[in-house]
């Protein structure tokens, strides 16, 4: 996988786009390069999730620059990241090579992956939603997992208001998903980006028999 380069630091540029349920807000975003919640790279707990696993189709919806979907595909996983935004897409395709052949313009909310994913990768996407778009979400994650199937990846929780990244209340976060889901890991990520404050846990839920 090609080197990534660094996100961006600094004060934000000026957008003329403020609803994060708009395509053109992300698409401003990455035209203009600014990505603070781009990690730039593949997080050590998804490795160490993944190590040793048998591979499993995949999907990572709001992928920006897709970086742990390229390692995957890498690792000979079938995987499939979606982003509703053309130029996250477009950034993806030009930063990871022939592994941006993984990534795909599309919106979670309407994507149905053929084959029926096992493992949805979360990362800066729930928070990324706004907050009225949460039950939305919790009921299509559910709707895609089959019993045993796994949700993993980092959660932004506290009580921070503002965003994105909107930052949600452990309690909500388990009124969201707990009805359909286990959770049956939990705990501090070991490297948290400076945009989500130190509150980003990595969690692994599990679908509940039907």
């Amino acid at each position: 996988m090609p080197d990534a380069p660094k996100p961006a630091a600094g004060p934000a540029p000026a957008f003329s786009t403020r609803n994060a349920a708009d395509p053109s807000f992300w698409d401003e975003r990455f035209a203009q390069h600014y990505t603070p919640w781009d990690a730039g790279g593949v997080p050590e707990e998804f490795r160490q999730f993944i190590a040793g696993r048998a591979p499993c189709p995949t999907l990572v919806p709001g992928c920006g620059n897709g970086w742990e979907a390229a390692w995957l595909f890498e690792q000979g996983w079938p995987v499939t990241a979606i982003d509703f935004s053309a130029q996250a897409v477009a950034s993806a395709r030009r930063e990871l090579g022939p592994a941006g052949a993984v990534v795909q313009q599309a919106d979670f909310f309407v994507f149905t992956p053929q084959p029926q994913c096992q493992l949805v990768y979360e990362r800066a996407f729930l928070c990324a939603l706004p907050p009225a778009m949460r039950a939305a979400y919790g009921a299509r994650v559910a709707e895609l997992l089959p019993p045993g199937g796994l949700l993993a990846g980092y959660f932004y929780l506290g009580e921070n208001r503002g965003g994105p990244p909107f930052a949600m209340p452990e309690a909500e976060l388990d009124a969201l998903l707990g009805a359909a889901f286990e959770r049956i890991e939990d705990r501090s990520s070991a490297a948290p980006l400076p945009v989500f404050q130190g509150q980003e846990r990595w969690q692994v839920w599990r679908r509940r028999a039907v």
